[in-house]
């Protein structure tokens, strides 16, 4: 059961990344589009690197980096022994953010990015589920223990 909160919170990112990045690739590639000018705009762009273009052009690496991490963040997740609803729901945005841009990696040879803050590289829900996670496990362990 308490996977199950994992799982959906995972699939739930998965599933939304890939319905966005199907029609944005099929329909705009290449383009940029402004929701509010100068400040948001959506520019489909094809990453074949890292956070901000880093390993650019190392899909093989980051592919295996990639499979690597997931397993891994499977194994931390089972070993974990206090598993609140904000824990699982946190691992779950990392595992399916990470999911959705390894399943990229693997069947397009390159992750569709595509939010454009016009200050920042441009990245996808999956970047911003990932770092949500991470976010809220980071300031999960910083909390003191509350004593019994």
């Amino acid at each position: 059961m308490i996977y199950g909160v994992v799982g959906l919170t995972a699939g739930f990112i998965f599933l939304a990344d890939f319905i966005i990045k199907v029609y944005l690739r099929a329909n705009f590639a290449y383009q940029s589009i402004p929701v509010f000018k100068n400040i948001f705009h959506i520019t489909v762009i094809f990453n074949t690197g890292a956070a901000f273009g880093i390993l650019k052009d190392n899909t093989a690496l980051l592919t295996y980096l990639g499979i690597l991490f997931v397993a891994l963040f499977i194994f931390f997740i089972k070993k974990e022994e206090k598993k609140s609803i904000l824990f699982l729901i946190a691992c779950g945005l990392i595992l399916g953010g990470a999911l959705s841009n390894l399943y990229d990696r693997i069947f397009l040879g390159f992750v569709v990015d595509y939010i454009d803050l016009r200050v920042w590289p441009v990245f996808n829900l999956s970047d911003s589920a990932i770092s949500i996670g991470v976010l809220t496990l980071l300031i999960r362990s910083l909390k003191k223990p509350l004593k019994d």
